[in-house]
């Protein structure tokens, strides 16, 4: 069977993800200059590196943190595609050319702990839509990825690992009390490009076993406007066939699913999971 050719993204939605690429980085840049390079505070990864470099060395950011990410970004070429990589390229440059052009503009706080939280935000805001649009803009999880085959470790642990040298080292440049303030930073940011990156709209996903799946399945299309997939397995215990309904509801709908579960087979098994992401169907995350 001939494979089916991927469809060419169209040249308005190109336009509209490199718009939205700019404006992730330039909310990075913003918080890196105006938030923590006053505070002398960092981030983790790539960013981090090139913010402790330039508070020894005084070079640019914006030049250190796109060297230090080409290298990343061409081994990973192979793995992630040429959009992956031209996307990330724009969005670094981009980074770049903002934080420089924001060298003399006043920083918005001197209090550390404010520049901690909020810049924290803004960095995690800025990298989560960079993401959410297919970019990067630290090549550190991209070299995970690459040696996780190669190294007895996760991208997890392999991201982890190199932060805990670079907060080591930011104790020694900065203080440890900044180091501190880096890695509450860090936490914030990481926390924030998740919420950006998968979307703030919460979904559960459930898998219903039960002999009435077609009463269920029709209740559940009934009050709560969802499409119904039937799954269809074998009861390991008494090897006879089953069928299993699953279904991706908001998380303001779960308490609804589990009565109109409970009030049709009381003896149903239902295991609610929670979901990265939803895409295509009909689901939209409205409430009803």
């Amino acid at each position: 069977m001939a494979q089916r050719k991927r469809k060419k993204e169209s040249i308005a939605h190109l336009i509209i993800r490199y718009v939205m690429l700019f404006l992730g980085a330039a909310l990075a840049a913003a918080s890196i200059e105006l938030f923590l390079i006053p505070n002398e505070i960092i981030d983790g990864g790539i960013i981090g590196t090139s913010l402790l470099i330039n508070y020894l060395t005084g070079f640019s950011f914006g030049a250190l943190v796109l060297l230090i990410n080409i290298p990343f970004l061409y081994a990973g070429l192979k793995r992630l595609g040429k959009d992956f990589l031209f996307s990330s390229l724009f969005s670094i440059i981009a980074l770049a050319i903002v934080e420089s052009s924001l060298h003399h503009v006043a920083p918005i706080t001197d209090d550390r702990l404010l520049a901690t939280v909020f810049g924290g935000l803004t960095l995690g805001a800025g990298v989560g839509i960079v993401i959410r649009n297919s970019g990067a803009l630290d090549g550190t999880e991209i070299m995970g990825i690459l040696l996780s085959k190669k190294i007895p470790f996760s991208v997890g642990e392999f991201v982890m690992f190199i932060n805990i040298f670079i907060f080591g080292w930011a104790g020694f440049v900065l203080g440890w009390e900044q180091a501190m303030f880096s890695i509450l930073t860090y936490y914030i940011a990481s926390k924030t490009i998740d919420a950006v990156g998968q979307g703030f709209n919460e979904t559960k996903a459930a898998l219903i076993v039960t002999n009435l799946t077609s009463e269920i399945a029709d209740e559940i299309g009934e009050t709560l406007g969802r499409g119904v997939t039937k799954l269809y397995g074998q009861n390991s215990y008494q090897e006879t066939d089953t069928e299993v309904v699953y279904v991706v509801v908001t998380r303001l709908e779960v308490a609804k699913l589990k009565s109109i579960v409970h009030s049709i087979d009381p003896s149903a098994f239902t295991t609610i999971m929670d979901t990265q992401e939803v895409h295509g169907g009909r689901f939209k995350s409205t409430g009803h």
